[in-house]
């Protein structure tokens, strides 16, 4: 082996140091760090129980937007000749006591659940972000009145409150009414969360450069803090909407809900509650349908919050 002159030894072992690819111990140092969302999603994308959440909300998405796509019978469409009829071709999970097909009747019920959870849910996230964002931020005096405000609401049951009011629209009820009553006792969880996640950003360096940098105190909250407080509320919001399908499905079934018009699976569940020992499979389906709904919101919201929170991927 020829010797080696000294320039040619110090490449000689930096050589050794450098994999092919130009890594250092297998990390290629001149890379930028990926960004928290970027590790979020790599994150998720290994988890099966993303993947199965996912694979069920767009599937309940895909109800709710194109039901037709599932079947081809009329939900309201009933006749006594089928009463509480077993499943026959065409009608996979039977009938109910009014004659209705049940799996047309669990398919649109979908789009109101749905609706009415998503409505409600981009409602009490404005609400909620925007006092909770303006409450962190500016502190002192302000943070005080919007905590005490907050706090007045969350002592407020949200379905019994939506109960009680609910009662003053027994005429005019709609979906619109139902995501106006949910959101208007809905929003101070997410305001908690706002303010904290505010709070915990508002000092940090990047703040402090933004505003050396000349820009103003509402353009920072909006450009700079608010995106980089945005992990919580969305974990948050992902829960929630699974509440407010439930609490949806609740009035209905209480009666004080949607109108009987509109197909819902609060209202059938309150249908099926008369035949529960005869026929227990028309309480089934809309039940299962409603489980399962807000179960997938629920498995989506706790893969999210492992995924963005640093602490839970170190563990």
């Amino acid at each position: 082996m020829p010797e080696l002159t000294r320039p040619h030894q110090a490449h000689f072992f930096a050589d050794l140091d450098r994999s092919p690819l130009g890594l250092v111990d297998g990390v290629d140092e001149s890379a930028a760090p990926a960004s928290l969302w970027t590790e979020a999603w790599h994150s998720l994308r290994r988890r099966p129980l993303f993947w199965i959440s996912a694979v069920l909300i767009l599937l309940v998405l895909a109800m709710a937007t194109i039901p037709s796509l599932f079947t081809s019978v009329d939900p309201s469409y009933c006749t006594l000749d089928h009463y509480l009829g077993t499943p026959i071709a065409g009608h996979p999970f039977g009938f109910d006591r009014q004659g209705c097909d049940i799996y047309a009747r669990t398919i649109y019920g979908a789009r109101a659940s749905v609706t009415v959870g998503v409505l409600t849910t981009l409602a009490v996230v404005v609400i909620g972000a925007v006092v909770g964002a303006f409450a962190g931020f500016y502190g002192g005096w302000f943070d005080s009145v919007l905590s005490r405000v907050t706090d007045i609401f969350f002592a407020i049951p949200l379905v019994l409150a939506a109960i009680v009011v609910m009662q003053m629209f027994k005429s005019d009820r709609n979906v619109i009414t139902v995501v106006l009553v949910l959101g208007v006792f809905g929003w101070p969880q997410i305001a908690r969360i706002t303010r904290g996640a505010v709070m915990s950003v508002k000092n940090a360096d990047y703040i402090t450069a933004a505003k050396a940098l000349g820009s103003s105190r509402i353009m920072t909250l909006a450009r700079h803090v608010m995106p980089n407080s945005a992990a919580p509320i969305i974990v948050t919001a992902t829960v929630s909407l699974g509440t407010f399908i439930v609490a949806e499905a609740t009035l209905s079934f209480l009666g004080i809900g949607l109108p009987t018009n509109i197909v819902s699976w609060g209202a059938d569940i309150s249908k099926a509650e008369e035949t529960l020992r005869s026929q227990p499979s028309v309480l089934f389906y809309p039940a299962g349908a409603l489980a399962l709904t807000v179960l997938s919101f629920i498995m989506m919201g706790d893969v999210v919050r492992d995924a963005l929170d640093p602490k839970a991927r170190k563990r």
